[in-house]
C-alpha cells in the first residue's frame, strides 16, 4: 500500500523500531496483527480524525475506553497522565504548514509503553516528518524513551526560529514608535501582543509537562532520556520568559504609543485653546459692531473701518503680550 493511500485510511506512517536506530515499516495489516512481546516498541502514526483510525483505536488497539476518549479529545492542553495502556503525553508543536500561523500550535497526542507508541494528529507535525527521516538514514529513536525525548527536542528546536522572529518584530515595534504613523503601529502591536499570548497558552503547560516526564518512573525511560528532556523543559522555560519579555516589551510600547498620541493631542488643543483666546474678544467686538441697530459710531467716518482694524491688531498684540507675561505659552 502506498502512502498516500495509507494516509488516506488514517495511517500516516508505522515502524517496527530496530533497536539500532532504524525501523521497518508497516501497514494496515502489519498493524492489525500487531505482536507487543517484540524487545523493539512498533511506532503508529495515525490521522484521528478519520473512520478507521478511531475504529481501531477504539476496537482493535486494546485501550481502555476512557484512556481513548481522553485520547482523542476535541480540545487538548499539553500534559502527562500515567495510565494502565501507558504514559498519555499531549504535547504542541509550532505550526508550520505553509499559509498557517505558527502561534496557531498544533496538537500531538501520545500513548508510549515499552511495546508500543501511538501518536495522533490531525494537521502535519514537522518533528515528526524529521523522526521518520531519521529512521529511513538510520540514527532515530532506537527506545520508547529515546523516541518520547528527540521527538520533544525537535519540537522545542522547531521554536526557536518563530520565536527569535517574534523577538525580533517587537524590537522593530519598539524603534518604530516615534517615526510608524500610529494607524499602523497599533495593529502591529496588537497582532503582535495576541500571537505571544496564544504561544504562551501552550508553552506554559508544555513547561511544566516536560518537567513532569523526566521525573516519571517508567522502566522504559533511561537516564540519558531524563537528561534530554530536562534540557528540553530548560529551553521551554526560557521560551516562556522570553515571551513574558516580549509580551511586557509589547505592551510598554503601546502605552508609550497612547502617551505620544495624548500628548500630540494635548498639543493640539492647547494650540486651538491660545487661538480662540485671542480670538474670543475680537469675535465679541466685530460683533457688536455689525449689530443692525441705529446710533453706530462711525458709520458715516469713512476712516471708520480702518480704524477698527487698526484697534483689533493692538488688542491682539495686547492679549499675545498678557499670555506669554502669564507663561501660558
Amino acid at each position: 500500500m502506498s502512502t498516500a493511500e495509507q494516509a488516506q485510511e488514517g495511517l500516516i506512517c508505522a515502524y517496527r523500531l530496530d533497536g539500532q536506530g532504524g525501523g521497518v515499516a508497516l501497514g494496515w495489516k502489519d498493524i492489525n496483527n500487531l505482536v507487543t512481546s517484540s524487545s523493539t516498541p512498533a511506532w503508529v502514526h495515525l490521522d484521528y480524525v478519520t473512520d478507521s483510525a478511531q475504529e481501531w483505536l477504539r476496537n482493535k488497539a486494546n485501550i481502555h475506553h476512557l484512556v481513548c476518549e481522553s485520547f482523542l479529545a476535541e480540545d487538548t492542553r499539553p500534559r502527562s497522565v500515567m495510565t494502565e495502556n501507558g504514559l498519555l503525553v499531549i504535547l504542541r508543536a509550532v505550526n508550520m504548514n505553509p499559509g498557517a500561523e505558527p502561534d496557531d500550535m498544533v496538537s500531538l497526542r501520545m500513548l508510549i509503553s515499552a511495546e508500543r507508541i501511538i501518536t495522533l494528529r490531525h494537521r502535519k507535525v514537522t518533528a515528526i516528518n524529521d523522526l521518520r527521516e531519521d529512521l529511513e538514514e538510520g540514527y532515530g529513536p532506537t527506545g520508547a524513551g529515546d523516541f518520547l525525548a528527540k521527538l520533544a527536542g525537535r519540537m522545542v528546536f522547531r521554536m526557536a526560529d518563530v520565536l527569535s522572529n517574534m523577538d525580533d518584530l517587537v524590537d522593530d515595534l519598539e524603534d518604530s514608535v516615534l517615526t510608524m504613523h500610529s494607524r499602523e503601529l497599533r495593529p502591529k502591536l496588537s497582532d503582535v501582543r495576541r500571537q505571544i499570548i496564544r504561544m504562551r497558552r501552550y508553552l506554559a503547560p508544555q513547561r511544566d509537562t516536560l518537567l513532569q516526564l523526566q521525573n516519571e518512573r517508567v522502566d522504559w525511560m533511561l537516564e540519558l532520556d531524563r537528561i534530554h528532556l530536562r534540557e528540553m523543559c530548560d529551553r521551554t522555560t526560557r521560551y516562556v520568559e522570553d515571551l513574558d519579555a516580549a509580551r511586557d516589551r509589547a505592551a510598554v510600547t503601546q502605552e508609550e504609543l497612547t502617551s505620544l498620541l495624548a500628548e500630540r493631542m494635548e498639543k493640539t488643543m492647547y494650540v486651538l485653546s491660545i487661538v480662540g483666546a485671542i480670538f474670543l474678544p475680537l469675535g465679541l467686538l466685530t460683533g457688536l459692531l455689525g449689530i443692525n441697530v441705529g446710533g453706530m459710531p462711525g458709520v458715516d467716518d469713512p476712516m471708520a473701518f480702518t480704524w477698527v482694524c487698526v484697534i483689533l491688531v493692538v488688542l491682539a498684540m495686547l492679549e499675545v503680550w498678557l499670555l506669554k507675561r502669564k507663561n501660558w505659552f
